[in-house]
């Protein structure tokens, strides 16, 4: 059935078909180009948009490229570009002969980056390992610092070391190199010589003291590196590292290896606390070698104790004891009073004073001493009744003229003064016990001062800890004469059949004097119950005396603990190595009954 169309009338097909026809006549483009007439601002904006984004782009090049090119190229090394310091070793520390004390030896040290290091741990266990740290110690550290960007792993690890570590290539890890201090002969020079701390600044003795000697200056290399910290290239060195000066001291390594297996020897046979001995050259004013026991390895500052690191010989102050007479001697010699033969009486070997009473250790073979006598048999009655007669203020000068109860000038880190008392505040039983070496504290270097002024022929000279060629400024502490008296004095107090006959150094004539001191008790005003310090002070040759020593043990416990005893010994050893390392000609070789020290192999360390 056909489907019935839509009725469309004649004229109406007749109107459809004109207006086809007209729509495809060749008139069609105009009609569509008046039509985009209608709007022609859009097209104007559309055009200038364009031609403006051209333009700003071509001006934000030439910006880029032109204008703005320095400031970037700034800006963008500012952000890749790193100044890392170049670091500089200290100077190197010799003794007089050149041989090395302290030595900077190049050194990796590891830091981290603890928030690019948790990104990947599996590598942990490993770099544990070759750090030889324990891995939950590690794994706690770098986890409770996580969020920051820089820690250290571990400082002073070997060249070899570092990169072993590096080598494992743990993201986060990376290395510095430094410089840390060796020093070649351990404990023997650990109190002269001192330490530095991690950072390379000195900590202790010489280090210490001549810092900035010592300390080099670091330099500046240009590097760029990637965002992780990562080195890319290496630019160039804006800035060379100087290094520090070289520190040549006075000490005398070969002296100071004598000296401390000497001092050593002597703690552990007479079981004592501890124990200092100092060598000077009386001309010069040098310390040839100072050493102290116990003593430590700045090598291993793990080991280090508090008590091992004291430099007791200028750090202890004590009460010199008999040594002092000497010094107090000189003040009646030079007062035209007194000779050495003038005798006094110190029978029965005590003296009453107020409500004090001075006694005489040794027991004399008379009712009366002479000076010389006093000296040897050590007498404090004897001393005591010549102090009276020439007065407290005397006594005073004469200790103060060599040194006591003020700094030595050596100019060493945390000396002590001493204390001297003023005169007047001297009583007669103040006087009689000064004289004697009771009532004042001094230091083993100032006791080895004092004696070389004695040796020098009254001349005091400065003390130094570094190597000197210039002919030092001498004061005349003491007159030339009373000097020289004093020293055949103390000549005859070792030689004496009466004297410290332990003190004698074979082929050579030597002087000294022997001391021993009660130590005062903590906390009180009294002495300590069999508690001592053993002394012994001396010089030599006595043909032209060169050479000063202290010997100084500290609560000696096994067989007495007189200076004579205890501290002679190590005098008469030390004194006779090092006469014969320093190439002195013996002043005294007719035989002679001596205790024989032992023979030092020249050149050796001791």
């Amino acid at each position: 059935m056909d489907r019935p169309q839509p009725y469309r009338a004649v004229g109406d097909r007749t109107i459809e078909n004109a207006h086809s026809q007209r729509c495809r006549s060749p008139d069609g483009g105009a009609m569509m180009k008046l039509e985009g007439a209608l709007y022609p601002w859009r097209f104007r904006v559309v055009v200038g948009l364009l031609v403006s984004l051209v333009l700003a782009i071509c001006w934000r090049i030439v910006d880029l490229q032109v204008i703005d090119h320095t400031f970037l190229k700034e800006q963008g090394d500012a952000r890749s570009l790193r100044h890392i310091p170049i670091p500089a070793h200290r100077g190197l520390i010799t003794d007089r002969n050149g041989e090395p004390l302290a030595v900077s030896t190049p050194v990796t040290t590891l830091w981290a980056n603890p928030r690019e290091m948790q990104q990947d741990k599996s590598k942990w266990p490993m770099l544990a390992a070759a750090m030889g740290q324990d891995l939950k110690a590690l794994t706690e550290r770098l986890d409770s610092q996580a969020t920051k960007e820089f820690i250290y792993l571990v400082r002073g690890l070997t060249p070899e070391q570092g990169q072993s570590v590096l080598d494992l290539k743990v993201p986060g890890v990376y290395g510095i190199e430094e410089f840390r201090r060796f020093y070649p002969a351990g404990d023997v020079t650990a109190h002269m010589v001192g330490f530095t701390d991690l950072d390379d600044h000195g900590r202790e003795g010489v280090e210490l003291a001549y810092d900035d000697w010592l300390a080099g200056v670091p330099g500046k290399r240009q590097v760029i590196k990637d965002r992780r910290g990562r080195l890319i290239k290496d630019v160039q060195v804006t800035k060379n590292a100087k290094a520090g000066k070289t520190l040549a001291l006075s000490i005398d390594l070969r002296l100071q290896y004598l000296a401390t297996r000497e001092l050593r020897n002597a703690i552990v046979e007479n079981e004592a606390k501890a124990g200092s001995l100092v060598i000077m050259d009386v001309k010069t004013g040098e310390v040839l070698a100072m050493v102290n026991q116990p003593t430590y390895n700045p090598n291993n500052r793990r080991t280090m104790v508090p008590a091992a690191m004291r430099n007791r010989a200028i750090i202890d102050v004590f009460e010199p004891g008999s040594t002092m007479k000497p010094i107090s001697m000189t003040a009646a010699l030079d007062s035209g009073r007194w000779k050495p033969t003038d005798k006094v009486e110190v029978y029965p070997g005590t003296l009453q004073i107020g409500k004090y009473t001075i006694r005489d250790v040794t027991k004399t073979e008379g009712p009366v001493l002479d000076l010389t006598g006093i000296l040897i048999n050590s007498s404090n009655v004897g001393m005591s009744k010549v102090a009276f007669d020439v007065g407290g203020e005397s006594i005073f000068r004469a200790m103060q003229r060599v040194g006591f109860g003020q700094y030595t000038g050596l100019g060493f880190p945390g000396e002590r003064v001493g204390n001297l008392p003023n005169y007047r505040e001297w009583r007669k039983a103040e006087t009689a016990t000064l004289s004697y070496g009771y009532g004042l504290s001094v230091t083993a270097l100032q006791l080895v001062h004092a004696y070389g002024a004695l040796a020098n022929n009254g001349r005091i000279v400065p003390l130094t800890i570094l190597k000197s060629d210039a002919a030092p400024t001498a004061v005349q502490a003491i007159p030339e004469a009373t000097a020289k008296t004093l020293q055949g004095m103390l000549q005859q107090v070792i030689e004496d059949p009466r004297g410290v006959y332990r003190a004698r150094v074979p082929s050579y004539h030597v002087g000294g004097k022997s001391g021993t001191a009660r130590k005062t008790s903590i906390g009180t005003k009294g002495y300590a119950e069999n508690s001592y310090r053993s002394l012994f002070a001396g010089f030599g040759p006595m043909s032209n005396p060169r050479y000063a020593i202290v010997v100084v043990i500290d609560e000696p416990s096994k067989g007495g603990y007189y200076g004579g005893l205890v501290s002679a010994p190590v005098f008469s050893k030390v004194m006779s190595g090092t006469l014969r390392l320093m190439n002195v000609s013996p002043d005294n070789l007719a035989p002679e009954q001596v205790n024989t020290a032992p023979a030092v192999v020249k050149g050796g360390r001791g």
